[in-house]
């Protein structure tokens, strides 16, 4: 099977090369990642007797701090060397920033070519691999697999559409992937259940490792009211912050028009921070169109004294904004949208949530935050709509939900302690276990 893959994956790249050329172009900061993408990178040599090298890789920014106290425990033990790899530019200069004297080696993912693929190998020589979430690529996987090199997959989900593609091709699917994996770490109960479901043995619930990140920096209340008063000069102490956290195209215009009609009641100010920063001058537009005092925050400069809306299209600040909202609306999951965003840093700083329907990637922790009265999970955009309106206009309400999104997200922790244990009991097995 791996050599039907390796036949059909360069004409399946060039189908999708203009589409991930465009993506380059948008989000910038790739050139300097391409040659780490063709596998190419210093040796490392192999380890010296007695080393455990761990290659950890994490896509994108929200999976590198998913697994950054996983990667410190790791690497702060004697004889243990962690090489991080992550496939985005910006959780590229991320880890470069965060990680660097953590980390013996940080470079990009290589392209899944037997090539690309082997090449990175050979110069970086793991004896165990760490995935985070769907990250299943079958010729790593394969170059793990031939080496005997024990693969874990932490923080594990099915989105539904893998979920539906897994139960129609689940043949090819475990002779290319899940036959090579040594344990799954499912994020959440349904997902554990659904891998059970596809026949695999090899399953573990841990828990979500997002609610075991520590929230740094967290503001003291003084804190809070200074970045308010920055982020919007001249606001008064009844004024309330609206954030639009991670937001997609077309939830731009929904906050817009929700914010018009809460500000004929009481004064409310929009902070919008995108999913992708290189949506900034698109989300603009709208701004520009609106007629609203606003902001644009990667431009720098002074924020004027009125903004009504501030526009955070930056990198990696989601945590220190969230700090400063009285309420959130938790982005990609109104239509077309279905995955969702993570509510997790909201619940962690107390923030009260509003979720559309689409929350895939989060189906058990928005379920969950809402049967816990830590967030308002809603059927459309109708109904989000309502409980925005509702959170705005109810102060009570706000610190109440607040106060249990807080208690929901302590008692969740416990996935990085499960995670580092299953490191350790994999490390003294000699070879991926194998499925029935």
């Amino acid at each position: 099977m791996i050599y039907l893959y390796r036949l059909l994956f360069l004409p399946l790249l060039c189908l999708a090369l203009p589409r991930y050329l465009s993506r380059m172009i948008r989000r910038g900061g790739y050139m300097a990642m391409m040659k780490g993408r063709f596998g190419l990178g210093r040796h490392l040599g192999i380890p010296l007797p007695g080393t455990r090298r761990i290659w950890v890789h994490a896509v994108s920014v929200g999976e590198l701090l998913a697994i950054d106290p996983v990667i410190r425990d790791l690497a702060a033990r004697e004889g243990t060397e962690v090489v991080l790899t992550v496939t985005t530019s910006t959780a590229y200069a991320l880890a470069k920033s965060k990680l660097a004297t953590v980390c013996a080696d940080i470079r990009p993912f290589p392209l899944d070519f037997w090539l690309f693929s082997a090449m990175a190998w050979r110069r970086i020589h793991p004896n165990f691999c760490l995935l985070m979430e769907g990250e299943l690529w079958p010729e790593h996987l394969h170059q793990a697999y031939s080496r005997s090199v024990p693969v874990l997959v932490a923080n594990a989900r099915l989105s539904d559409r893998s979920w539906r593609r897994y139960r129609r091709f689940m043949g090819p699917a475990r002779a290319l992937l899940f036959r090579k994996v040594s344990l799954i770490l499912a994020g959440n109960r349904q997902d554990a259940e659904r891998f059970r479901l596809l026949g695999l043995c090899n399953v573990r619930y841990s828990g979500q490792l997002k609610c075991d990140v520590p929230v740094e920096p967290r503001l003291s209340a003084k804190e809070k009211e200074a970045l308010r008063e920055k982020l919007f000069p001249g606001l008064a102490a009844e004024t309330i912050v609206l954030l639009g956290s991670s937001t997609w195209p077309g939830e731009e215009e929904f906050l817009l028009a929700l914010l018009g009609e809460m500000r004929k009641a009481r004064d409310v100010r929009l902070l919008l921070v995108p999913r992708h920063a290189e949506r900034g001058p698109e989300i603009a537009k709208l701004l520009e169109a609106s007629g609203l005092p606003r902001y644009w925050r990667s431009r720098g400069g002074e924020v004027p004294a009125g903004t009504i809306v501030h526009l955070a299209d930056t990198t990696g600040e989601l945590r220190v904004l969230t700090q400063a909202a009285d309420l959130a609306f938790i982005g990609k999951s109104l239509p077309p949208h279905t995955e969702g965003q993570s509510p997790i840093e909201a619940a962690a700083l107390g923030v009260p949530a509003v979720m559309g329907p689409g929350m895939a990637n989060f189906r058990d922790v928005s379920r969950a935050m809402a049967e816990s009265g830590a967030a308002f999970r809603t059927t459309d955009a109708d109904e989000a709509r309502a409980k925005l309106l509702l959170l705005a206009a109810d102060e009570k309400l706000r610190r109440e939900m607040g106060e249990k999104a807080a208690e929901w997200f302590l008692s969740q922790r416990g996935a990085r302690r499960v995670t580092i244990e299953s490191v350790e009991t994999l490390y003294n097995l000699p070879s991926p276990l194998s499925l029935p």
